[in-house]
């Protein structure tokens, strides 16, 4: 049985003072029963891994370089996440990848550097409103996961988080019946290349809008195992019944 994820993405988003906001959402959910991940900015993985080291609730960093160390001004190696507390790692992000120009081959050794410095990468896929319209939705998903896997994940160290980008941020959600279409799609697509029962046990995010009044709907939607959010999981108040909604799946 995949045991399922509510992971938070806080993006550049957040300082010292937000902070509060884990007490707030450990203090709601002492024994949760899924897991919880928050991915604050770099600038907080220390302070929010020390604020829930006595909470159930995971820390991880929204990105990390391919290499160990090196002249690589400004960024982060994935074994310095997790010497700050980081369990975990988001990667190949729509927006890493719209805004850095991130290619599937530089995701995928960014996620063989996750998953060697012993972190969950949580690599993230999605089709934008042309793809969409034009029918490509399963071509383009089909295409990031095969090159932004390495061949090497294992279903306790990967997960998968697929966002439409024309849902990201926008208010805009897919039908469930197109969420439930990838998350069968992916499903199948890993268990061909890696096994009936390590495909099987991979777990499968969705994100884009996911808000208090649709999460439980979209967690009824077979093969969603969680959600990678946004927005809404900067509040306490906002996020909590979110988890609680995966809880009650």
């Amino acid at each position: 049985m995949r045991r399922k994820l509510a992971a938070g993405n806080w993006k550049m988003n957040g300082t010292g003072a937000q902070l509060a906001e884990l007490d707030r959402l450990a203090a709601a959910h002492p024994e949760p029963g899924v897991d919880v991940l928050i991915c604050p900015p770099a600038t907080l993985i220390h302070r929010a891994a020390s604020a829930l080291a006595q909470s159930p609730v995971s820390v991880g960093g929204q990105d990390c370089h391919a290499a160990m160390s090196g002249a690589h001004t400004g960024d982060v190696a994935a074994q310095m996440l997790a010497e700050a507390g980081a369990t975990a790692a988001i990667l190949g992000h729509s927006e890493r990848r719209a805004d850095h120009g991130e290619t599937d081959a530089q995701v995928r050794d960014k996620t063989a550097a996750a998953i060697a410095a012993g972190l969950v990468a949580v690599v993230c896929l999605g089709e934008s409103l042309d793809d969409r319209e034009a029918g490509r939705t399963l071509d383009v998903v089909g295409a990031q996961l095969d090159g932004s896997v390495p061949d090497d994940a294992s279903a306790d160290r990967l997960v998968i988080a697929y966002e439409p980008i024309w849902a990201i941020g926008t208010g805009k959600v897919p039908t469930l019946e197109q969420i439930g279409e990838v998350h069968d799609f992916l499903r199948d697509r890993l268990s061909a290349r890696f096994g009936r029962e390590p495909g099987t046990a991979i777990r499968l995010l969705y994100g884009g809008s996911v808000k208090p009044g649709n999460a439980a709907e979209i967690f009824a939607v077979n093969n969603v195992d969680g959600a990678l959010v946004g927005g809404a999981s900067l509040k306490a108040e906002d996020f909590s019944p979110i988890i609680a909604a995966l809880e009650a799946a």
